[in-house]
C-alpha cells in the first residue's frame, strides 16, 4: 500500500470528528441505532423471556421487578416482545432498503443510459407510484397472505420507482460527461461504462436515499400491522403492540405508549442520520445550510 493510499482513511477518520462534532445530533442517532441493533440481533441475552409466553394471571401489571415494563392483557412481558419486536422492525426496514435500492439502482441504469427504453420504464414506474403505498402493500398482502416475507415485498415494490427516478436522473446528467463519451468513442462495452463510470456517481445519493426507504419502511410495516394487514399476530412487533393496546390505553397506558416511543425514536434516528449523510456527502449542501 502506497503512502497516499495509506493516507485516505486517516483524512476521512480526521474529518469524521469535526463533522460529529458540528452535528451532534449526527451522533447521538447513530449510538441510538446501534444500541437498538444490539438490542434486536441480541434479544435472548437481554434479559427478555419467551415473547408469546401466556401468563393470564399476571395480565395488565404495572413495571415492576419482575416485568421492567409491565405485561399486556394476556400477560406477556411487554419489555420482551419490545425487544423482540425490534428484530422484526431493523428487518424489515434493511431488507426493503436494501432490495429497493438495488433493483432500482439496476433499472434507473439501463433507463436512464438506453434512450429507447427509457420512456417506456418510466411509464410503468409513473403507474406504479400513482398508486398509493398502502393500498398496494394492503393489496399484496391480502393475495399473499400475511407473513414476513410478503411484507416485505409488498413494502419494497412501492419504493422501487422512487430509487429509480433518483438513478436516472444521476445518470442522464453524468452520461453527457466528456469522459464517458471519450469511453464510448473508444468502444468501451455498455456493462463496463455503467459500472466503471456512471455506477460511482450514483453511489452517494443512494445511501441518503437507502436511509429515508428504511424509515418509511418501519412506518408502513407497524401501519400494515395495525390494521391487520402486516405481520401475522402470533409474530411481536411494534405494530402488532400497538394494535392490540389501544383498546385498552385508558387501563393501561404502557402497552400502547413504549412501542410507540420505540418506533418514533428509531424513525427519527435514522431521519437524522440520513440528512447527517446528506451534509456530509454533499459538502456544497451543507455549506449552504
Amino acid at each position: 500500500m502506497t503512502a497516499p493510499a495509506a493516507a485516505m482513511p486517516r483524512e476521512r477518520l480526521t474529518g469524521l470528528f469535526p463533522f460529529l462534532k458540528r452535528y451532534p445530533l449526527v451522533a447521538i442517532a447513530g449510538v441510538v441505532l446501534g444500541v437498538i441493533v444490539l438490542a434486536a440481533a441480541f434479544a435472548p441475552f437481554m434479559f427478555t423471556r419467551d415473547p408469546t409466553a401466556l401468563t393470564p394471571l399476571q395480565r395488565l401489571r404495572p413495571s415492576s421487578e419482575l416485568n421492567w415494563l409491565g405485561t399486556d392483557h394476556l400477560g406477556r412481558d411487554v419489555w420482551s416482545r419490545l425487544v423482540y419486536g425490534a428484530r422484526v422492525s431493523v428487518m424489515v426496514g434493511l431488507a426493503v432498503a436494501a432490495l429497493s435500492i438495488l433493483l432500482g439502482l439496476v433499472i434507473g441504469l439501463v433507463a436512464g443510459y438506453i434512450r429507447w427504453l427509457d420512456a417506456l420504464v418510466m411509464r410503468i414506474m409513473d403507474g406504479l407510484m400513482a398508486i398509493p403505498g398502502i393500498l398496494l402493500a394492503i393489496a399484496l398482502v391480502s393475495v399473499s397472505g400475511a407473513s414476513l416475507a410478503t411484507v416485505i415485498v409488498a413494502i419494497m415494490v412501492p419504493e422501487i420507482p422512487r430509487v429509480v427516478r433518483l438513478v436516472r436522473s444521476v445518470v442522464l446528467t453524468v452520461r453527457e460527461e466528456p469522459y464517458v463519451e471519450a469511453a464510448v468513442s473508444v468502444g468501451t462495452p455498455l456493462p463496463a461504462i455503467l459500472i466503471r463510470h456512471i455506477l460511482p456517481n450514483c453511489i452517494p445519493p443512494l445511501i441518503v436515499q437507502a436511509t429515508y426507504v428504511c424509515a418509511s419502511a418501519m412506518l408502513t410495516e407497524a401501519i400494515l400491522s395495525f390494521l391487520g394487514a402486516g405481520t401475522p399476530p402470533t409474530i411481536p412487533s411494534w405494530g402488532n403492540m400497538v394494535a392490540e393496546a389501544r383498546l385498552l390505553f385508558q387501563i393501561a397506558p404502557w402497552n400502547l405508549l413504549w412501542p410507540g416511543i420505540a418506533l418514533a425514536v428509531t424513525i427519527l434516528a435514522v431521519n437524522i442520520l440520513g440528512d447527517g449523510l446528506r451534509d456530509r456527502l454533499d459538502p456544497k449542501l451543507a455549506k449552504r445550510m
